[in-house]
């Protein structure tokens, strides 16, 4: 198996070879309010939680998919969306998003949007999470 640094650092080389940004643009990220309107109206995008299973187990957002950063490019069917609709990654601060995004972008997904703020935010908000069992 490829070591997980090895595996970054040759994900970050063909981001830049292939001219993909992780921070592309304002239109790439969804507030913490606007995605909260969306799931109590029942109409979320797919949400991916790209931290470590212990982080996702202490909380994550309500209808997330646990998808941790280092895999999505092995395990893209996990994620609960077609390539042509909206997919909103998040983790604690930024970073692991980042990786994910440009992960996801790269194998096809065309509108994967950050969570403004990521995790810190949302918590500091107040707003809510779910719990593993």
């Amino acid at each position: 198996m490829i070591p997980r640094l090895l595996l970054i650092a040759v994900v970050l080389v063909s981001l830049q070879a292939c001219g993909v940004s992780a921070e592309q643009s304002l239109d790439s990220h969804i507030s913490a309010a606007e995605l909260l309107a969306r799931i109590q109206a029942g109409s979320a995008p797919a949400i991916v939680d790209v931290r470590s299973r212990g982080e996702f187990d202490a909380g994550h957002l309500p209808g997330a998919v646990h998808l941790p950063f280092w895999a999505v490019f092995f395990r893209t069917s996990e994620v609960p969306a077609p390539k042509h609709e909206p997919v909103v990654v998040y983790c604690a601060h930024g970073p692991r998003a980042g990786l994910a995004k440009a992960a996801l972008r790269l194998s096809g997904y065309q509108q994967v949007l950050y969570l403004e703020g990521h995790m810190s935010a949302w918590k500091k908000a107040g707003l809510p999470v779910e719990r593993a069992p």
